[in-house]
């Protein structure tokens, strides 16, 4: 009973924050297409500064741990080919609409969502970088390759391979993906950053955690919530993503490769964090069922704040 409460007196900044985001978004306080300058700034600036100086300074043997990369990769194959069958064989999902379903359910919220809730409650989110870059560098591109293989409306006329290798360049280029490259090749090759550089990277660093998760609650809050009208796709895809992902990246973590301590209880967070903002994205780009992605972004955000402390707990 003390860990849990512990734990949820680590996290309650992170409903706070969070919340004032809704609360001043539904109250009109702050209007909620603002959440996108909120967003950018974190994004673009916050984030990156974080990952950069945290990568230079951290120790990369320690945070790139081979049997928790290993762990969540094979968690990620795993879930997606269990999406894959029931998508097509259950739901009778189109393609794309089976590309949009591994991404919602297979891979998190990093930027808005894990590197905020991590800072707060281990005081380090660097366990999150090579889960960001096995994201971005394997799993975006499969999604990518999947719905461009169905043909797009866009673009007619171009071949599918420059396609997938313009959406590749895309999501390799993104600033929190090109702060993780800077911060390790900085950290590798022992580059001398002056003090003050590293001071101004920890100034806005520090702004990251609060300032993403206030534009994802102004965000949500702006959008509104739909209970009764949840769909059973939608349930099962949001059950997914927030009980059985997890769950079988403890099984897989724990039984397959062994992990236990502080890397087992890394991992398990990591995979129960929600399911990614750029999904909706993704769907307004393919248009494909661009409703249900913003539905469960929103839910997952909201369902996975909830149980955070219990697999917090759990994967101790």
């Amino acid at each position: 009973m003390t860990g849990i409460v512990d734990t949820i007196e680590k996290l309650a900044p992170v409903a706070l924050i969070f919340g004032a985001g809704v609360v001043f978004a539904r109250r009109k306080i702050i209007d909620s297409s603002t959440s996108k300058a909120f967003s950018e700034f974190a994004f673009r600036f916050a984030i990156p500064a974080y990952l950069l100086g945290s990568l230079y300074a951290s120790n990369l043997g320690r945070v790139f741990n081979a049997a928790a990369i290993g762990a969540y990769a094979a968690t990620a194959v795993a879930a997606m080919v269990v999406i894959a069958i029931v998508a097509r064989a259950v739901t009778g999902s189109s393609t794309r609409g089976t590309a949009l379903r591994i991404m919602s359910a297979c891979q998190v919220n990093t930027a808005y969502f894990a590197i905020p809730v991590f800072i707060l409650l281990f005081g380090d989110a660097s366990p999150i970088f090579p889960v960001i870059l096995l994201q971005v560098c394997v799993l975006t591109v499969v999604v990518i390759a999947i719905m461009e293989s169905a043909g797009s409306h866009n673009d007619v006329g171009v071949p599918t391979p420059v396609k997938v290798r313009r959406g590749m360049w895309a999501a390799l280029t993104t600033p929190v993906v090109l702060a993780c490259y800077a911060g390790i090749a900085a950290n590798v090759t022992h580059v001398p950053v002056p003090g003050w550089a590293l001071d101004a990277l920890s100034l806005a660093g520090a702004a990251a955690s609060p300032v993403a998760l206030f534009a994802l609650g102004l965000h949500l809050g702006g959008t509104g919530l739909r209970i009764r009208g949840t769909t059973s796709d939608e349930y099962w895809l949001i059950g997914f993503k927030c009980v059985l992902f997890p769950l079988l990246a403890l099984a897989i973590s724990r039984y397959v490769f062994g992990l236990t301590g502080e890397w087992l209880g890394y991992v398990v967070p990591i995979a129960a964090m929600p399911a990614p903002q750029n999904l909706f994205i993704f769907a307004q780009q393919y248009d494909t069922e661009v409703e249900l992605a913003a539905s469960v972004v929103v839910k997952t955000s909201i369902v996975a704040l909830l149980l955070l402390p219990i697999w917090a707990l759990v994967a101790r």
